[in-house]
């Protein structure tokens, strides 16, 4: 295997990137990128693997969400709290009711550009780019606004910063107190059936907290009460971006992204030939990869030796996105193969991306029921074969959205999508329906977790 550095891809066939007009420009670009601050450090990266590790053993739970593509015009404080709030509500639910703990990843802060099934779009008979998210070129279906521009570049690393600094603050700032449960719910939750049980469950934290303070133990002096960890990730798509932000670890001599803690491989692009495979093998941060139905056993293994070759838990989490009619046809056997050979990996299900539909008039969608389905099937298929399902990757906002029809707290019928269907690409679950989802889980974990000697 020929020697790696981080621009070792260059030489590999690459899928899904733009094509740039200016290669000067974007040249010039690139390096003004590699001349910036790190967005995350070393041993954040390696603080995240460590918590991994005790997914792949059966000590925690894996929530992974956020939007589906972060967007540049959308970008405010008040929608990175929503997020953050939403994300505390279903950790909550997720390490009260499920009974463990929980490690936290945003999609965010840098979670700008997205694969398309094809290069072009075309409509009324005019051909263009397909829009490949803010940080490539912009969605009006015009000529110019397709047009790739290097420089979106900048402003997705400048953006992505902010919200990093954001997020870093409501972490360690006051807002992830504990004491603070109740105030983490939205407010178009209010009077509503599940706020009613998300009370029950912050109350019943309270009364918790009340005896500890009785013993000497408050936020004050106990920082696991008034602080958490909410880690970032992004699908590393454009492999020049992510190039101009991978640097050497001074303490270890490793190479890390310092664009975000985890980064994952999209299905669409991890061919074991290609350059994503080539640039994930030399990274150590904590990675991802994909995993659809077209996905064949031979295959997963050599995916798993070229990424994880030390068998190293913590390192690679498998990204299960079959579709809730496919997963019971193509999942086991997957499951069963690295089982047996004795693959230390994190399995995690996406839920979202195989359940997509289009609507009659136009809409793109995903059915809160065939998404709850995926994910039950998910956990059925793990506890037959004897093994953990350690996670759940959900493309979700703290906003209130109509972009997922059904669940019993949001009954969004395909009629009533255009009230409020915000996405930049696919359709998310809003805040209710990931925390619906997130109680029907922490139900299906704590069963699930009684298999599992800790």
């Amino acid at each position: 295997m020929k020697t790696w550095n981080p621009s070792s891809w260059r030489d590999f066939p690459i899928k899904q990137q733009p094509t740039y007009n200016d290669l000067e420009k974007l040249k010039k670009v690139e390096n003004e990128l590699a001349s910036y601050p790190p967005l995350i450090f070393a041993g954040e990266a390696l603080s995240l693997k460590s918590k991994l590790a005790d997914v792949v053993n059966g000590k925690a739970f894996l929530l992974q969400g956020g939007d589906c593509a972060e967007s540049f015009a959308s970008f405010d404080a008040n929608n990175i709290k929503d997020l953050f709030k939403v994300m505390m509500q279903m950790a909550v639910v997720l390490t009260f009711s499920g009974g463990c703990p929980v490690v936290k990843v945003g999609r965010v802060a840098g979670q700008f550009a997205k694969p398309r099934s094809s290069d072009f779009e075309e409509i009324n008979g005019i051909s263009l780019p397909s829009y490949r998210g803010d940080i490539v070129n912009d969605m009006a279906f015009t000529e110019k606004a397709r047009n790739p521009k290097a420089k979106k570049l900048l402003k997705a690393y400048n953006q992505s910063a902010a919200t990093m600094n954001l997020l870093r603050a409501f972490s360690r700032g006051g807002m992830a107190d504990l004491n603070q449960v109740q105030l983490w719910n939205l407010g178009f939750l209010k009077d509503h059936e599940l706020d009613e049980r998300y009370q029950n469950v912050s109350n019943r934290i309270s009364e918790a907290l009340n005896f500890m303070k009785s013993c000497g133990i408050t936020s004050e002096n106990t920082a696991q009460l008034s602080e958490t960890s909410l880690f970032t990730s992004h699908e590393a798509l454009l492999l020049n971006y992510e190039e101009a932000l991978t640097r050497k670890d001074s303490i270890t001599g490793d190479w890390f992204n310092c664009a975000a803690h985890m980064l994952w491989i999209g299905d669409r692009t991890r061919d074991l030939k290609d350059a994503h495979i080539e640039y994930f093998r030399g990274i150590k941060n904590p990675i991802a990869c994909k995993v659809g139905p077209s996905m064949r056993e031979d295959e997963l293994i050599q995916l798993i030796d070229k990424l994880n070759p030390e068998n190293e838990a913590g390192r690679l989490n498998l990204i299960v996105r079959m579709g809730a009619n496919k997963i019971e046809d193509h999942f086991p056997k997957l499951l069963a193969r690295v089982k047996k050979e004795g693959k230390n990996v994190l399995w995690s299900s996406d839920p979202m991306h195989g359940n997509t539909i289009k609507t009659d008039n136009g809409y793109k969608t995903r059915d809160f029921e065939a998404i709850l389905s995926e994910v039950r099937k998910f956990f059925q298929i793990h506890r037959a074969e004897g093994t953990y399902a350690g996670g759940i990757h959900l493309e979700m906002t703290g906003q209130d959205v109509t972009e997922c029809t059904g669940s019993a707290s949001s009954a969004i019928t395909k009629e009533g999508l255009a009230s409020r269907y915000h996405t930049q690409c696919d359709p998310r679950l809003n805040a209710d329906q990931a925390l619906e989802l997130a109680f029907m889980i922490a139900d299906t974990l704590k069963e699930a977790r009684k298999d599992i000697i800790v």
